[in-house]
């Protein structure tokens, strides 16, 4: 199968090629050019097997020039037991008849990036073999606190590869930024950014479109990629998870084969609720995509509305990883809903550079009513959603998860719908140990690490093995700069 971008629809790369770039060099987002259908006989094959057979199974529609033995390899190696910390990989957890929970974030930096963040860099090691590429690749994330670990726990001395990380100073939790000052491995590196997530992936995004980088970089013999949810090797491998969570339920007797499932995902750059979207898509039996955001709810907005405005304030929040005001891929969903019209989104894409927001045709508002509902969780509620379901459930729930919990209930209470509906747990409560201490009613004594050991007494819920093991971790990191200074930060780590 082959890949296009969404701003030139024209352009035709192979899978290895979309996964190796990452980013079409005209600053699209590379899309595959048909998405494949399954049917009920394929969901019926999926469940009764294993996670990492049904991974290998939705790559094989996709990924046509890797065989299927390398894909299933690289499933067993990606979620094997040596990697996360349970069999099922992407557990689901039922609360009540109708409301299930899918935790993603079993993996080595308990937080739903390890999904693919295991997946791509074996994905890509391939692909630069496939295309017969003989530079090393760069990988530049920005991240809003879970990719740029993820990411570095995939990539780490991996062969070939350098891998650079972004983050915003002041912009991630103290855990969060221990996970990647502290990470291990010859080729990586990590830098703060002096302003807010935003600034930091427009950064990246502008390192690779200048086009006198990209040279300097080739004649010392590095080309850029990305690890970000922009690169297609990103999106896919989320995609598994709703499918499997489907034949999970189906399986436990507690979804009839062939019934509608809704899904509700907290998200920032669109990229969780995209692959969502591409299951349904696919053939999953899927109602209504329920999109959360917390105060940075430019997407509530634009999903009533039909108008992306990012000019407005950005707030940091105890939800950092969705404090996000430019949700790339929603791009990607543009470019679906328009019918491909890469000029209908290159128009919408020059809006947001220039004015900072965009208005949709009607056709895709009308789409976009169909297929999703947005709703957002300020501060307040999201505390009070981890208590609740503390208290009512004895279920231990990060602050992302929380904001993915109240949207759900907003939504049910608006629109009456009783569908089963699974939300999605994108990060484990002990990545934001004082907001979830003081959220059940408990007094944070410390801060950061500090806090792990009294939330597991609090609760008796265990401590992630490799959360535990940062205690006492040397710092290697203390690189940080203005946003201007990216490029100069990049030329210099690959010198």
């Amino acid at each position: 199968m082959n890949y296009l971008s969404t701003r030139d629809s024209a352009l035709r790369v192979s899978a290895a090629q979309a996964v190796k770039l990452g980013l079409s060099r005209d600053g699209g987002l590379l899309t595959p050019v048909t998405v494949p259908q399954i049917d009920r006989a394929f969901l019926e094959r999926m469940v009764p097997l294993r996670y990492q057979d049904r991974a290998a199974a939705v790559m094989a529609l996709y990924l046509t020039d890797y065989t299927e033995a390398e894909l299933l390899t690289f499933a067993e190696n990606a979620y094997g037991p040596e990697k996360f910390d349970t069999l099922a990989v992407a557990p689901v957890h039922t609360l009540d008849e109708t409301t299930h929970c899918l935790e993603l974030w079993h993996g080595p930096t308990s937080a739903f990036k390890d999904m693919a963040l295991q997946m791509l860099p074996q994905l890509l090691s391939a692909a630069l073999k496939k295309t017969g590429e003989d530079k090393t690749v760069c990988i530049l994330v920005a991240t809003s606190g879970d990719t740029g670990k993820a990411a570095m726990e995939g990539f780490a001395d991996v062969p070939q590869t350098r891998i650079m990380v972004f983050y915003p100073r002041n912009g991630v939790s103290q855990v969060q930024e221990t996970q990647m000052v502290t990470q291990e491995g010859a080729n990586v590196g990590v830098c703060a950014v002096e302003g807010n997530f935003d600034d930091a992936q427009s950064g990246v995004k502008r390192i690779f479109s200048d086009e006198s980088i990209r040279s300097a970089l080739a004649e010392r013999g590095f080309f850029l990629s990305s690890a970000n949810s922009i690169n297609w090797g990103r999106i896919l491998p989320q995609g598994f998870y709703y499918i499997s969570a489907y034949c999970d339920l189906v399986r436990d007797g507690k979804l009839p084969m062939g019934e509608q499932v809704n899904f509700c995902v907290p998200t920032g750059n669109f990229g969780d609720i995209l692959a969502a979207y591409y299951a349904k898509r696919m053939g999953l039996p899927v109602g209504k995509l329920i999109c959360a955001s917390n105060c940075n709810d430019v997407l509530t907005d634009f999903l009533h509305t039909g108008v992306y405005d990012r000019n407005r304030p950005f707030h940091n929040t105890m939800s950092p990883s969705m404090d996000i005001l430019i949700s790339s891929n929603l791009e990607r969903l543009l470019f679906d809903l328009s019918g491909e019209n890469d000029a209908e989104v290159r128009g919408y894409m020059e809006s947001l550079a220039k004015d900072g927001k965009y208005e949709v045709s009607d056709a895709i508002k009308a789409a976009l009513q169909e297929q999703y509902w947005g709703g957002f969780c300020g501060e307040a509620d999201t505390a009070a959603t981890i208590g609740r379901y503390y208290r009512d459930y004895g279920y231990l729930i990060d602050t992302h998860t929380a904001v993915a919990a109240n949207v759900m209930e907003q939504y049910r209470t608006a629109t009456g719908d009783k569908t089963v509906t699974v939300f999605a747990s994108t990060a484990s409560p002990y990545k934001f140990c004082d907001s979830v201490l003081a959220a059940i009613g408990v007094t944070p004594a410390g801060e950061g690490l500090e806090l792990l050991d009294q939330l597991h007494t609090v609760t008796g819920t265990p401590v992630p093995r490799r959360l535990a093991a940062l205690k006492g971790k040397a710092r290697r990191f203390d690189l940080a700069c203005e946003k201007a200074g990216m490029d100069r930060v990049v030329l210099d780590f690959l010198k």
